[in-house]
C-alpha cells in the first residue's frame, strides 16, 4: 500500500488501556510520569481512565470498559489518526474473553504506525524519549490513494 506522512504534534493524544491484572503497574507508571501527562491529552478504556482520574486529578476522556467495546473505540480512534501513542499494559499470562478486540487493537496500532508500550519499560523508554516532546512524521497507508484505486 502507497505511504503518506501523518505529524504527531508536540502535544500528544495518548490513550492508556490496563487489563485487570495490570492497573496497580498503570497507576503507578501514570503517577510517576504525572508532571510529563499533565501536557498531553489523555484518553483511556471505561475503568483505567476512571482509576487515573480520580487517583492523579489528571483529566482523561475514558470510554467504554475494554470487554464492553472500548478497546474497539480507541482502535477507532488510532484508525481516524486521533491517537499519537498507545500505553496498553496487557496481561500475557491471562486469557480475557475479549482477546481478539485486544488483537485488533494491536493490530490497528501497527498499521498506523504509532508508538505502542506492552510494558512499563517500554513505557518508560518512549516517554523518556526526545521525540515525545517535539512533532514527529511518521508513516502511515495512504487510505485516500487505497480507496481511489478500489474504487476504479
Amino acid at each position: 500500500m502507497e505511504q503518506t506522512t501523518r505529524t504527531l504534534g508536540e502535544k500528544k493524544h495518548i490513550a492508556l488501556v490496563a487489563h485487570d491484572h495490570c492497573k496497580a503497574s498503570m497507576m503507578a507508571w501514570v503517577d510517576s510520569h504525572k508532571a510529563l501527562l499533565q501536557h498531553h491529552t489523555l484518553y483511556a478504556t471505561g475503568t483505567t481512565g476512571n482509576l487515573i482520574q480520580r487517583a492523579t486529578g489528571l483529566p482523561v476522556t475514558a470510554m467504554l470498559s475494554g470487554p464492553m467495546g472500548g478497546d474497539q473505540q480507541v482502535g477507532a480512534l488510532i484508525s481516524e489518526g486521533k491517537i499519537d501513542v498507545l500505553i496498553f499494559f496487557w496481561d500475557p499470562l491471562n486469557a480475557v474473553p475479549h482477546d481478539p478486540d485486544v488483537k485488533a487493537l494491536l493490530r490497528l496500532a501497527t498499521v498506523w504506525n504509532i508508538p505502542v508500550a506492552t510494558n512499563r519499560t517500554t513505557a518508560d523508554f518512549i516517554i523518556h524519549s526526545p521525540l515525545f516532546a517535539q512533532p514527529l512524521d511518521i508513516s502511515i497507508p495512504d487510505y485516500q490513494r487505497y480507496l481511489q484505486a478500489r474504487l476504479q
